[in-house]
This record gives C-alpha cells, sequence and structure tokens, in this order.
C-alpha cells in the first residue's frame, strides 16, 4: 500500500516550511522522493496573499502588521488573504495526484472531506458550504483550504482553527468572503477543549483514509538527508 510520510514540523516561521514545500515539491515531482507526504505545523501570526487576492480584503497595512508581529507573503497557492497563527493546525499535502486522480477540484474534495472526517470525532456536525472551499459549521468557517499543483503535484494545504485566537481575522476579510464569521473547535466546544497534538492524529487518520494511504511519520532529519541528497544529484547531473 502506498504511504503516506508525515512530518511534523512543530512551530515554524512561514518562509522556511514555504521553502521546504517548494524543495519537496520539485523532490516529488523528479521522482526522487517516491511517497506522497503531509507537513503539520503551527506558525507565528502571518498573512498570505493568494493568487486571487483583492487589495480591498487587506483591512490593515503592512506597518500595522509588522507593529502586531504579524508577517505577510504574497505566494502563488490559489484561494484570497488568510491569516495562519498560534493554535492552528496548518496542513501541507504534497500528493502527486497522478497516482490518484488528476482533477484539482476532486484533490480540493477529498481534502474538504478529511477535515470533515476529523472534526466527525469531537462531535462536530462541519459540512461543506459551496461554491465557497472549505469546512463550515453552519454559516461560520472553520477551515480555510489553498493549494497550488504543478506537473500535477500539489503544496500548500489547509488551516484549521483549534484554538486560534480568532481576533486576528478582524485585520483581514477571510477568504475575500464578505461578512464571513471564523471559529475554531474551543469556540464552539469550550467545555471540552482540544488541543493540536490530538487534532493532528486525527487529520493523519483522516487523510490516510480519504486518500488510501498509509501512514508513517518521518523526522525532520530524515527529510532534510533526502532533500540534501536529491540536490546534490541534480547539481552533479548539471555539471
Amino acid at each position: 500500500m502506498p504511504e503516506l510520510l508525515v512530518v511534523d514540523l512543530g512551530r515554524r516561521p512561514y518562509a522556511d516550511v514555504l521553502t521546504l514545500q517548494r524543495e519537496t515539491a520539485r523532490a516529488r515531482i523528479a521522482g526522487t522522493i517516491d511517497e506522497d507526504l503531509l507537513f503539520l505545523v503551527e506558525h507565528p501570526p502571518v498573512i498570505t496573499l493568494g493568487r486571487s487576492s483583492k487589495s480591498a480584503h487587506m483591512l490593515a497595512t503592512p506597518d500595522y502588521l509588522r507593529g502586531r508581529g504579524v508577517e505577510l507573503f504574497e505566494v502563488e497557492r490559489g484561494g484570497d488573504v488568510t491569516f495562519h497563527g498560534p493554535g492552528q493546525l496548518v496542513g501541507y499535502p504534497i500528493i502527486d495526484l497522478k497516482r490518484h486522480r488528476q482533477d484539482l477540484h476532486w484533490y480540493l474534495r477529498q481534502v474538504e472531506e478529511l477535515l470533515i472526517k476529523a472534526l466527525a470525532g469531537y462531535g462536530l456536525a462541519v459540512t461543506r458550504r459551496p461554491p465557497y472551499t472549505g469546512v463550515w459549521i453552519e454559516d461560520r468557517k472553520i477551515a480555510s483550504i489553498g493549494v497550488h499543483a504543478r506537473d500535477w503535484v500539489t503544496w500548500h494545504g489547509f488551516a484549521l482553527n483549534v484554538s486560534t485566537d480568532l481576533r486576528f481575522f478582524d485585520l483581514i476579510v477571510p477568504c475575500g468572503i464578505p461578512s464571513v464569521r471564523m471559529t475554531s473547535i474551543n469556540t464552539e466546544l469550550p467545555n471540552a477543549p482540544a488541543d493540536l497534538v490530538a487534532v493532528a492524529a486525527s487529520v493523519v487518520d483522516a487523510a490516510s483514509e480519504v486518500l488510501d494511504l498509509n501512514p508513517r511519520s518521518i523526522s525532520t532529519a530524515d527529510l532534510s538527508a533526502t532533500l540534501h541528497a536529491t540536490i546534490a544529484a541534480a547539481d552533479g547531473a548539471s555539471r
């Protein structure tokens, strides 16, 4: 059975993980990493602007964001503006869709499905809300999704609010949806708060089921060694 290599990155700056995603996606495209991967991470406060972002959806200036300790990045993923920060589980699946189904719309539905399955274990009635991407509890959005793909290999992914300080979302129009209400697991379940470690385990189980992959945790050191070997081999081939 094909594997899903799960890498727990802990808390890391967005820029570092963006570089890691891109390097890993290149290796997956080249075939030097032969299994799909899932990075799980918690970021310091950061706002990211996807390809569909509009300036009107930024409600704070860059200077104000810097004063609040919030970074700002323009990235290649689809979608509009979103926030990542402490208390939020961010997942970056590096998936070769040639081994699954070469259809990005299908893939987005699978990411929604794995989040729905993971949250069902907490007794939350999470649903889709077409035409929007992401998952919701009634009219409240609990997770956002934005992906990019090249040669049918994906990167970027999803952000699931666990204990996120939702006031950060007041700095933007989340996902470009006017009047959207953001929520989190612990906002919905104040008497039974969840933690990131337990939620991450539920997400891994759900991802493995939805994508029909066998999960295996690997260390960041193992991943780095593989990427360094890949880069060295590519450098040698180009000489």
